[in-house]
């Protein structure tokens, strides 16, 4: 039997863990912090710092590494062969007190448990949260789009363990890795040995006897690796393999609004979970109303025997401090938890609240009530996803598929997101225009007949042309760029919205190809 497979292991409800590293974080940071006065990207910066002695270099960005610049290059060396090169001064506290700040950025709006890794990464606890982001998958893509939106170099690796995931988001060249369960072995095995976070001496002595890979040190005996090298290179082997738990300690806000409750005897029923959290509940209540705030997200955190943590998030759409209703929408979601082996403290957390904004009631026998949505939203939204409810409503721009927006659905409804009437749209926009064959006479006549999926259509009458310019202020690619679209209907009596990219005559102006952008009703 494989070792990952004896044991306790098939007993431990499985976790997902993220570990999402930012290699070149310090730097990254600095350039943003300087904006327009930092240097230009394809000039190499080190940050400098002290070891002993000596200056050396701490941080080294993507120019300086092509370059060969690397970490603990004394300064004078890397001037000498470098004289372009930009040296500054590193800030390690800075670069943590950052690091922080992102941690807890990530809390509100990915995972509830999210903990600060060394100097250039962090940790997130995604068990039961995916979903909430549409699947593991986006959910990363989201997470690094966003840091790379901000600056930042970014991967993202979510796995069993947080021994795997930390392995293979320093060795992958991808940005997003998913492991899927139950792989561990398999995206450990031709790892080197230095990812799994050992001293240097020990990776030295490592290698020194041949064990390169993970897969060498995984069959090798233990008893003369545990005399050799301590016992901590077994457990951070057993540690990235899944057959020993590693707890994740998160960060937490300053004066952060919860309560607990410590057991003296694991729990582990649901009616025993339900009850309990019933009592935490208006105890939260009693602290947001002290603050005058209501909660707009909950975390309840079950910190189980094993060292392991199940978390319940809860969204709200609008703040609230409802003991009873707080209690009702936790308890739906007390079917995802794995107690295990048994719960021995259970804490309530506001991760997100706001002031409770005091509305008028009715005070008129003649005036009609508002209706509330907010708890069907709330209902609706902790079952399907946060991304899975939304209003759509309108932006200034001329481009189709950029004049509109979502927003949440209890957004408020202002002048500018009233839609436009001037022009007829089309009931369904689709998400990408769709290349259709078209034959029409240039330069603005309709097309004759079209054919859309494998289906020839009829051009029975149409509108148009409706001239549409690119935004030359946004991108220099789109200064020539025009479309032309025509409403038309088909013998059948559909009705489609295509446009001619292009204005039939010049080929600056686009490729002169038709497509297909929207469905009438």
């Amino acid at each position: 039997m494989d070792r990952q497979d004896c044991g306790l292991l098939a007993l431990r409800p499985r976790q997902r863990i993220v570990s999402v590293w930012l290699p070149l974080w310090a730097t990254d940071r600095l350039r943003r912090e300087l904006g327009d006065a930092a240097p230009p990207s394809d000039v190499p910066l080190l940050l400098a710092g002290r070891d002993g002695s000596r200056r050396v270099a701490l941080a080294v960005d993507l120019a300086g590494r092509k370059i060969g610049l690397s970490v603990g290059m004394p300064i004078a060396k890397a001037q000498a062969l470098f004289p372009g090169l930009v040296v500054m001064d590193a800030r390690p506290d800075a670069d943590r007190e950052a690091l922080e700040r992102l941690a807890l950025w990530l809390q509100q709006r990915v995972a509830p448990i999210v903990a600060v890794d060394g100097q250039d990464g962090l940790v997130l606890e995604t068990t039961g949260t995916d979903h909430l982001h549409g699947g593991e998958a986006a959910m990363l893509r989201d997470v690094v789009h966003r840091l790379q939106g901000a600056g930042f170099t970014a991967r993202a690796v979510v796995a069993d363990t947080l021994g795997t995931a930390f392995a293979v988001a320093r060795t992958t060249k991808d940005a997003v890795v998913v492991v899927d369960p139950g792989n561990c072995a398999k995206a450990l095995s031709g790892l080197p040995v230095g990812v799994l976070r050992l001293p240097s001496e020990t990776v030295s002595g490592l290698t020194d006897l041949g064990l390169t890979r993970i897969r060498d040190l995984e069959n090798a005996p233990r008893a003369p690796l545990t005399l050799r090298f301590g016992d901590g290179l077994v457990r951070r082997l057993d540690q990235a393999y899944g057959r020993v738990g590693e707890p994740i300690h998160p960060i937490r806000p300053v004066d952060p609004v919860m309560v607990s409750r410590n057991f003296a005897e694991p729990i582990a029923a649901a009616e025993t979970i339900a009850r309990y959290v019933g009592l935490l509940a208006p105890l939260l209540c009693v602290e947001l109303e002290k603050r005058g705030l209501g909660a707009r997200r909950l975390d309840l955190m079950l910190h189980r025997v094993d060292s392991a943590m199940q978390v319940v998030r809860v969204t709200l759409a609008r703040p609230v401090r409802d003991s009873k209703y707080l209690t009702r929408l936790l308890s739906e979601r007390i079917e995802t938890i794995e107690p295990g082996f048994g719960i021995e403290r259970m804490e309530l957390f506001a991760a997100q609240a706001e002031p409770i904004e005091q509305r008028q009631r009715v005070s008129a026998l003649t005036e009609e009530p508002t209706a509330d949505l907010s708890g069907l939203i709330d209902t609706l939204v902790n079952r399907l996803g946060s991304d899975a409810l939304y209003r759509v409503v309108p932006l200034e721009s001329d481009v189709p598929e950029r004049s509109v927006q979502r927003v949440p659905p209890l957004a408020p409804v202002t002048d500018a997101s009233r839609w436009p009437d001037q022009w007829p749209r089309p009931t369904r926009l689709l998400s990408k225009p769709e290349v259709v064959q078209a034959v029409a006479e240039l330069p603005d006549q309709p097309p004759r007949f079209f054919i859309w999926r494998g289906i020839r259509r009829k051009v029975k009458c149409a509108d148009g042309p409706e001239r549409v310019f690119g935004e030359w202020w946004s991108r220099d690619a789109e200064r020539t760029v025009v479309r032309d679209y025509f409403r038309v209907e088909d013998t059948n009596g559909e009705r489609f919205w295509l446009y001619r990219a292009g204005d039939g005559e010049h080929g600056e102006t686009g490729s002169q190809n038709w497509f297909i952008h929207g469905i009438f009703g």
